[in-house]
C-alpha cells in the first residue's frame, strides 16, 4: 500500500513553449513517486505550475485509483481575480480533489507562506518547477531542502534540454 506524500510548487507563469517538456516530465515524476511509494499528492492550487500539476495526478488516478490529490489553499477567495476559464479550471479540480485544505478565511500578507510550509511540512519529497533564483517557489524549495526533502527540480537541465 503506498504511503508517503509528495508537494508540489512551481512559478505562475510557464513560457508557453515549455509547456510540452514540462507535462512530459511531471507526468512522468508522478508516475514514478507513485509506483515507488508515494501514495498522495498537496498541491496550493494556484495558476500554472499548482494547476498544471494538479490535473497530471487527477490523470494518474484514472490508473492508480488509490492516489489522493489533496489542494491547500492559503485563503477562500484564492481564485476571486482570475478569469472565468480559470475559474472554471480551478472548480473542477477542487471538485475531483479527495480533500481540499483552506488555511485563512481571507487573504493575509503571510497566507502564501503560510501554505507552502504546511505542505512542505506534511511531505518527504517536493517536486518543483524552479527558474529562478528568488520568489515563492525559491523560498519553498529552500524550505523543503532545509527539512530534508527528496528535492526533483523538473526544470532542472533546461538549456540542454532546449538545444540551448
Amino acid at each position: 500500500m503506498p504511503n508517503g506524500l509528495c508537494c508540489f510548487t512551481g512559478h505562475r507563469y510557464i513560457e508557453p513553449s515549455l509547456l510540452p517538456l514540462l507535462r512530459a516530465r511531471l507526468r512522468k515524476a508522478a508516475e514514478d513517486l507513485a509506483l515507488g511509494g508515494i501514495g498522495g499528492f498537496i498541491c496550493g492550487g494556484a495558476l500554472g505550475f499548482d494547476t498544471i500539476a494538479a490535473e497530471t495526478v487527477l490523470r494518474l488516478k484514472n490508473r492508480l485509483p488509490e492516489l489522493t490529490l489533496t489542494l491547500v489553499l492559503p485563503y477562500r477567495g484564492q481564485s476571486d481575480r482570475w478569469s472565468r476559464a480559470d475559474r472554471e479550471r480551478y472548480a473542477a479540480i477542487m471538485d475531483m480533489a479527495d480533500e481540499v485544505i483552506c488555511l485563512s478565511e481571507e487573504y493575509t500578507p503571510y497566507c502564501m507562506i503560510k501554505r507552502n510550509r504546511f505542505m512542505v511540512e506534511r511531505s518527504s519529497v517536493c517536486v518543483c518547477w524552479l527558474t529562478q533564483a528568488s520568489g515563492g517557489t525559491a523560498y519553498t524549495v529552500s524550505y523543503a531542502a532545509s527539512r530534508g526533502l527528496k528535492v526533483i527540480n523538473l526544470a532542472m537541465g533546461l538549456q540542454t534540454a532546449l538545444g540551448g
